[in-house]
């Protein structure tokens, strides 16, 4: 894509943003559109928040699951950028209009205590590099029509991000059997889903060495005191307004998101 066309999309989707109106897929007006191609329109998007006054808190993974990178053909996950603004006090409500379409995900966050750079960031240094983790839930989203996304579609909307809900009981990772966790999921008093740490790339630190190497073959840093969403432990659950969603983490704790009802 030209710098121009990059421009265009990275304007169509903060107008998607600022409008709560989804556009037509990017990849059907750019069929020849790459990976690369995707991530520069995030990168416009995230320039502009950040000239707005909104700050870079972390960093998220999706696309974890074998299942899901086999549907949009893609062979690794992708990432997307956390800011400030996307992060949400638990148990408060949460307004429903800063979202078109939600879904939510339970997920483990790293809260890092050490830069984290590659290439070459094996298991190992992803380990002492983390501080805790927290059972956290992701309200993803998307601002493109009826979430016909593409791997293009979703990196250039920033990985689908939406927003960040954390859990107060923070833990040592060397303390937890990463893998072993098992989440259920909650909405509403009834459970909806059920997965184990194994389904993010067989253990959500492998997911955090992922990322460190990826943004470090383009000299991105994770920094200390960041936060990193490791991938989702089940598939995205939709919700709406009055929603209520825990996510119970063995060996870790819970985390509750609800939508408001009403907007004020």
């Amino acid at each position: 894509m030209s710098p121009d066309e990059v421009r265009q999309a990275a304007a169509a989707l903060l107008g998607a943003y600022r409008t709560g109106t989804p556009i037509s897929p990017l990849s059907l007006a750019h069929p020849h559109a790459t990976a690369a191609d995707a991530y520069r329109i995030q990168q416009a998007q995230v320039r502009a928040w950040t000239q707005a006054g909104d700050e870079i808190r972390g960093h998220k993974i999706g696309l974890v699951s074998p299942a899901i990178q086999r549907q949009m053909g893609v062979h690794e996950p992708d990432y997307g950028h956390l800011t400030a603004s996307m992060f949400h006090p638990e148990r408060q409500p949460i307004p429903a209009r800063a979202f078109i379409q939600p879904r939510i995900e339970p997920e483990i966050a790293f809260v890092l205590k050490a830069p984290l750079r590659g290439p070459g960031v094996g298991l190992a240094e992803a380990m002492r590099a983390v501080d805790v983790v927290l059972p956290a839930l992701e309200i993803v989203d998307s601002r493109i029509k009826d979430w016909r996304v593409t791997i293009v579609d979703t990196i250039a909307d920033n990985a689908s991000s939406g927003g960040v809900i954390l859990g107060r009981t923070p833990v040592r990772a060397a303390e937890v059997d990463l893998p072993s966790v098992t989440c259920t999921l909650t909405r509403n008093g009834t459970p909806t889903e059920k997965g184990t740490g194994a389904a993010v790339l067989g253990s959500p630190l492998n997911a955090l060495a992922w990322l460190a190497n990826a943004l470090g073959a383009m000299g991105v840093c994770l920094e200390p005191g960041h936060v990193v969403l490791s991938g989702s432990f089940t598939r995205a659950v939709p919700i709406a307004p009055g929603d209520v969603v825990t996510a119970d983490m063995t060996g870790i704790g819970t985390v509750t998101a609800s939508l408001s009802r009403v907007d004020g």
